[in-house]
Order: C-alpha cells, then structure tokens, then sequence
C-alpha cells in the first residue's frame, strides 16, 4: 500500500471517530492521522495518498480546524499525491447542503495536481442537494452519523476496498 496518511478536522468528535475507524480497517498507524487544527501542510509531504475529512456545520460550512489549513493546502504542490475526501453531515436538518464540505475541499484542492478518487453513487442517500455532487456521483464518500449510522461501517468498508482499487495499492 502507498504511504496514507489520514487529515481530519471534527469538533464533536465524529468526525475524528471515523478517521480512527478508517485508520484500523486500512492498517494505518495514529502516527499517520493528524487533526488539521495541529498539523502542517508539511506533514502532507511525506505521504502519496491524502485522505481527507471534515464535518460539514451550519448550511454548508467547513469545519473550522480546516478554515485554517485547507488555504495553506491550497497552495501545496501535490503532483502525483492521490486525494481522497470523506464527510460527514446531517440529511434532515441540512438536507440542502449535505456534505458539503467534501466538496468545498474538492472545489479549492483544483489546480494542485492531485489526482482525486473515492468518488461515490449517491444512490441510497435522503439529502435534497449537495456541493459534493457531480452528476449521480459524489466526489467523496459522504456519511450520515445521525439519521444513517446503520450504514456507516457497510459504507466504510465498501469505500476503502474502492481507494484500494483506485489509488492505494500500485
């Protein structure tokens, strides 16, 4: 597998959670997941795959720890580094801005020369819209801890043994 790391930013703790449980099922170590709110863009430079999370707050917004470090990330070179974006929102209550911050990430990580995969059917979802989306598909794997938590670990799965396929292994 190529060198992972894991960025993540969470308030709550959800978000963290997840990348923990996403670092277990890959193998990789916690010395390889960073909270955005104390690591570097430098940190990045060492790893051939990004995976990259953030909660989604209010109608549409970044988690704040990401405020911070998604500019800096923006002006990182990451030719030949694969992106990946998990997220995770709310359904109901933000319907119309469900994980948006997967695609807030994607949208500002353009130009950098990163390679993106993960891309995900938003088959199986209730939201109304997202930013996320291109087409059918989201450019990200979207997660729903509050009214889809059943889903969670069958989504998880599914979409590492995708990144697999797609950009960790090679």
């Amino acid at each position: 597998m190529k060198k992972t790391a894991i960025f993540y930013g969470s308030s709550s703790g959800t978000t963290e959670d997840i990348a923990g449980r996403m670092a277990g099922q890959l193998g990789i170590d916690s010395s390889d997941v960073y909270n955005v709110g104390e690591a570097s863009v430098d940190d990045a430079a060492a790893y051939d795959v990004l995976i990259l999370g953030s909660s989604t707050w209010g109608v549409g917004d970044l988690q704040d720890d990401w405020e911070g470090f998604l500019p800096k990330l923006k002006k990182a070179d990451l030719s030949g580094k694969a992106v990946a974006i998990f997220g995770v929102g709310d359904s109901s209550s933000y319907s119309d801005s469900f994980c948006d911050a997967v695609g807030v990430i994607y949208k500002e990580l353009q130009g950098t020369g990163a390679t993106f995969c993960g891309a995900v059917s938003s088959e199986g979802y209730s939201f109304d819209d997202s930013v996320a989306l291109e087409g059918d598909k989201f450019v990200g794997l979207p997660l729903d801890e509050d009214n889809e938590g059943n889903e969670t670990d069958g989504r998880i799965s599914r979409w590492i043994e995708q990144l697999k396929q797609e950009c960790l292994n090679g």
